[in-house]
Parts: structure tokens; C-alpha cells; sequence
């Protein structure tokens, strides 16, 4: 059930676009505290990543079906 707030109808994620997320944002965490290396990650980068992890978590909170 959608949750109504000023226009807005949040719902939650579904499984997948969580996982994605927590996925992509534990990768650069590692990469910048624990300087585990992953190929596609520089640690200069590292921050562009939880950013992206973070808008594809509000992408599947905002949008339905998502």
C-alpha cells in the first residue's frame, strides 16, 4: 500500500533494486576503508558510486512498479 505525502505515493523497493543498491554501496565502502581493490571502483570515485547507489534507491522508492 502506497504511503501519501503531498502528492507523492512512496512505496517500498522491491527486493532487487534494494540489493542493487546495498550491493553498489558496500562495494565502495571497501574500496575506500578497506582499500580492497575492485577494478571498475578507483577509491577517487568511490563516493560517485554511494551516489549512485543512493539515487537508485530513491528511484525505486519514487516510482511504482520498480
Amino acid at each position: 500500500m502506497p504511503f501519501r505525502r503531498g502528492g507523492f505515493a512512496l512505496t517500498p523497493p522491491s527486493v532487487a533494486i534494494f540489493l542493487i543498491s546495498v550491493i553498489l554501496a558496500v562495494c565502495a565502502l571497501l574500496v575506500r576503508y578497506a582499500h580492497i581493490s575492485i577494478p571498475i571502483i578507483t577509491p577517487s570515485r568511490a563516493f560517485d558510486v554511494l551516489a549512485i547507489a543512493y539515487v537508485v534507491l530513491t528511484a525505486g522508492v519514487l516510482i511504482r512498479g520498480v
